[in-house]
């Protein structure tokens, strides 16, 4: 690795000052700490830190032990930079968030090991992050709940306390996150819990100009007191695991409320007025336990009016996950009702394959930015799992690095160098590998502009929430029941001269970072070649059979490289949406 001339640092500090004078071994040098009022240092924050290198020695400044672990973590990565000695120079730095967390989906299938999971706070740590959620739907081994997470290698509470304490120990915060209203799906699809459903059986959702037909519960019903009982006894047993004071308690997208058994209430009441009396219930569980509730805003900001109904002590979790997330808009109207507000954009890992690189770093940026202008006090990206989680950790790690960036950074977000992702978070002293996941990330760019759902006689649009490999890897030659028709004509109204230069692109590609990313190649060769051969007329009985033959050797090594970082619990849920695509190009699709 070449020396560079200025520190390659993630999250770069505020400044950085080169001094003339021989370089200093760290293994040598006289180390001295001063605790100084906040006041005394640039950005007056708790966690602002001075560190000056020079003459042999080594002094650090700083308001609090939290700054200290700040400037702890900057000098190791100096002497990574510097092997041979460090440069005198001057670093002074602070945050732009006082919170920069990190939030993992360990319940769409996918549930990190323990050491998986201890060696994620410690990259986290080293890059500054101080905050940490799981987000759990099923995947919490409760007492008497024995059911709803058999088979899903779930995690204990002996095993929470001790990531909890592991994290403590490393500077970091873990939150509880349990989704306390919708996504309950792995619950209310079994006979012991289908009494509290909102929905079962086939039922239609619809808005102001599309009908939408859905099937099986999702959400809790708000209506029916036994459930925030549920909600009592769920809650009364995760909480005690964790010291943080936080808890996010989820009630999202509970977009099937007032289409089931709350039907009479959310006509008489309003959905808002419904669906808020229920988040306060459980706002209240939290409370009684001495711990302060956190929630996704995404139904207050769709009833805006709603807002003052909502307990001002709720922390607002502001979500978006691509480039037009309106940060500063969410983040006003949740401020103007008192509420403190978190941003929350995405890694745009989830149902990728490559990930998404152009929305990821749009998306991160603009809510670090808009976040600190209008009052945000956290900043916490999420990597979801949707639909099998099969994106590989490294495409997932690659945008965490570069979200943490941001979160202490807002103020020079275009100073982002991918190198330093490849140093510290990767360890490659060949400082390409970030670049390559980016470069890799956008692979179909082109495609993705024009792809998403559009009606018939409108112009195309942006696919959001997925790339096209994914999507049209997963769509099926023979349109199934409630098939998503206008994604469907989305991607089948793509130029073939997209899907040649996507290949084309592929095939240029070269990888020496690893399975896991050799792993991902080959996913997106397979998506990009089966795309365009259902294009093209390229897809004979014995096209289809060397394609199956293909996603079987694919299916194998995600079996083996799952296991590498996560429980067995999930794979064969995830291994399902390979083997459907298997069954349809063999003829035998369900």
């Amino acid at each position: 690795m070449l020396e560079p001339a200025m520190p390659l640092l993630l999250p770069r500090p505020k400044r950085v000052v080169l001094m003339d004078g021989p370089d200093s071994s760290v293994d040598h040098a006289a180390l001295r700490h001063t605790h100084v009022p906040a006041s005394t240092l640039p950005g007056e924050h708790v966690e602002s830190y001075r560190l000056l290198i020079a003459r042999g020695s080594i002094e650090i400044e700083s308001a609090s032990d939290a700054g200290r672990r700040r400037a702890d973590a900057t000098l190791a990565q100096l002497r990574r930079c510097y092997p041979a000695g460090i440069p005198p120079l001057r670093i002074e730095d602070w945050p732009s968030f006082s919170t920069r967390g990190v939030m993992i989906d360990v319940s769409r299938d996918r549930v990190p090991t323990m050491p998986e999971l201890f060696s994620l706070c410690e990259t986290l740590a080293a890059i500054k992050i101080n905050h940490l959620q799981l987000y759990t739907e099923h995947t919490f081994a409760y007492r008497g709940h024995e059911e709803a997470w058999t088979g899903w290698s779930p995690l204990t509470p002996e095993e929470t306390r001790r990531l909890d304490r592991h994290c403590q120990s490393l500077g970091i915060e873990l939150s509880a996150n349990q989704n306390c209203f919708g996504h309950l799906a792995k619950w209310l699809s079994l006979p012991r819990y289908q009494h509290l459903a909102e929905t079962t059986g086939d039922w239609v959702f619809q808005n102001e100009t599309e009908s939408f037909p859905r099937s099986g519960p999702f959400s809790l019903c708000p209506t029916d007191a036994r459930s925030i009982e549920f909600i009592k006894d769920v809650l009364g047993q995760l909480l005690p695991c964790f010291r943080s004071p936080l808890v996010n308690i989820g009630c999202d997208e509970t977009f099937d409320v007032g289409w089931g058994r709350s039907k009479a209430a959310v006509e008489q009441r309003g959905r808002a007025a419904v669906y808020f009396d229920f988040v306060r219930q459980i706002a209240d569980v939290v409370k009684s336990h001495d711990k302060r509730p956190m929630f996704w805003a995404d139904i207050a900001l769709t009833h805006p009016e709603s807002i003052p109904l909502i307990p001002k002590d709720m922390i607002g979790l502001a979500w978006g996950y691509e480039p037009d997330a309106n940060f500063g808009q969410w983040c006003s109207r949740l401020r103007e009702g008192g509420h403190d507000v978190w941003v929350c954009p995405g890694t745009s890992s989830w149902r990728s394959i490559t990930g998404r690189t152009t929305e990821r770093r749009a998306n991160l940026r603009r809510a670090a930015r808009e976040g600190v202008a209008n009052g945000a006090t956290g900043f916490l990206v999420t990597d979801w799992g949707d639909s099998g989680h099969h994106q590989q950790w490294p495409i997932s790690l690659a945008a965490l690095a570069e979200a943490a960036d941001a979160a202490w950074n807002a103020d020079h977000l275009d100073d982002y160098d991918p190198r330093a992702d490849s140093l510290h978070v990767f360890g490659d002293d060949s400082l390409a590998v970030a670049s390559w996941i980016d470069e890799l990330g956008d692979v179909d760019l082109p495609m993705r502009r024009v792809g998403g759902r559009v009606s018939a006689g409108q112009p195309p649009t942006h696919l959001r929430n997925s790339s096209v490999l994914f999507c049209d890897l997963h769509m099926p030659d023979r349109p199934p029941p409630h098939d998503d028709e206008k994604l469907r004509r989305g991607l089948g109204s793509l130029p073939i001269d997209l899907w040649e230069q996507a290949s084309d692109r592929l095939r240029r590609v070269t990888n020496s970072h690893g399975p896991e990313l050799e792993h991902t190649l080959d996913v997106a060769r397979f998506a990009a070649t089966r795309g365009l051969w259902r294009r093209t007329g390229k897809y004979s009985p014995k096209d289809r059979t060397e394609l199956a033959d293909r996603l079987r050797t694919i299916l194998a090594r995600h079996r083996e490289l799952w296991r590498l970082r996560s429980r067995e619990g999930g794979l064969e849920d995830s291994c399902r949406y390979y083997q459907r695509i298997i069954q349809d190009l063999e003829g035998n699709a369900p």
